[in-house]
């Protein structure tokens, strides 16, 4: 199979960061192209806009979202509706409904789409799955803690209606623990904490479980100093595991049990490309659907403005 030709849309930190390094090191794809209003991808034709993109260049087979999600159904419809496979950067848009009418429009014209969720494909996530799964879990505990200012500096998108506030993070949490569990959990409470000056959730306590009765807590936090925490710790009859620095070690009882290098976007990469040889879209929302069930069920608490 020829070399996918595949365009990005919103070219930004996490762009530079992670996505092209892994399309410059998997020989599936050959990028061509790409739209943004202001960055540019040295050595390819560069496009303000996905319109512009698509009506110049119809050779793109692909197109990788990696804008902020108010903005990625509209780009997505474009998109499919011009005969192009697309990878959603998480989370996949700003509500359950879109990216379903998403997935109903791929499927209707025979294109792939995928709804990514890198913490996904964390070195240890896949371990910590198969040892949960050959046990008894008693209680979980998920501790996602981080400081807003520099991972998210003057982000405004972010801390509007839509941009999910520190559900950013707080779901790449959500994309593992809904992987690694045996069962679905649901939410039966959460408080969300509201800066007065923002739209978005600054923190979030939310209590989870399943149908055999799982305790299930989670901490999200934008607030945190020092040392960030991006930890997922089980208690169960095999002992305990600790899931930790966003799913790249697992440890059992205090012992290290696995530990490799990240390699979370070039998996991704490689999926999508194993999608589209397959005619087949990979569209998992129970992340994006905790989100929703959060903001349903969750009582609010106004806290002190935040200020970047």
């Amino acid at each position: 199979m020829a070399p996918i030709n595949l365009a990005i849309v919103g070219v930004g930190k996490i762009v530079r960061d992670q996505h092209l390094p892994a399309v410059a090191k998997n020989g599936d794809y050959t990028l061509i192209a790409a739209a943004s209003r202001h960055g540019v991808v040295d050595g390819i034709d560069n496009f303000k806009s996905i319109d512009e993109m698509l009506a110049a260049v119809p050779a793109i087979d692909a197109v990788s979202l990696c804008m902020p999600p108010q903005y990625r159904y509209e780009a997505a419809e474009k998109a499919l509706s011009a005969g192009k496979h697309v990878f959603l950067e998480k989370p996949p848009g700003a509500t359950l409904s879109e990216v379903a009418d998403l997935e109903a429009l791929a499927a209707s014209k025979g294109l792939s789409l995928f709804a990514s969720w890198h913490s996904r494909y964390a070195p240890a996530v896949e371990a910590a799955k198969s040892f949960l799964s050959g046990t008894t879990i008693r209680s979980m505990q998920v501790i996602w803690k981080e400081d807003v200012r520099h991972w998210h500096p003057n982000q405004d998108w972010i801390w509007q209606a839509g941009g999910l506030g520190v559900f950013d993070p707080g779901i790449n949490a959500l994309s593992i623990v809904t992987h690694i569990l045996p069962r679905p959990v649901f939410i039966t409470e959460a408080t969300l904490e509201f800066p007065e000056n923002r739209d978005a959730p600054i923190a979030a306590a939310i209590t989870f479980t399943d149908a055999k009765g799982l305790d299930l807590k989670a901490a999200f936090d934008w607030r945190q100093t020092g040392k960030q925490s991006w930890d997922i710790v089980a208690q169960t009859e095999a002992g305990e595991m600790v899931l930790s620095e966003g799913g790249a070690k697992l440890s059992i009882d205090g012992t290290l049990a696995h530990d490799e290098p990240e390699q979370e976007y070039p998996m991704l990469y490689k999926r999508f490309a194993e999608i589209i040889k397959a005619g087949r879209s990979d569209v998992d929302l129970a992340p994006l659907r905790h989100v929703a069930d959060a903001f349903m069920l969750g009582r609010r608490k106004f806290v002190d403005a935040f200020h970047d």
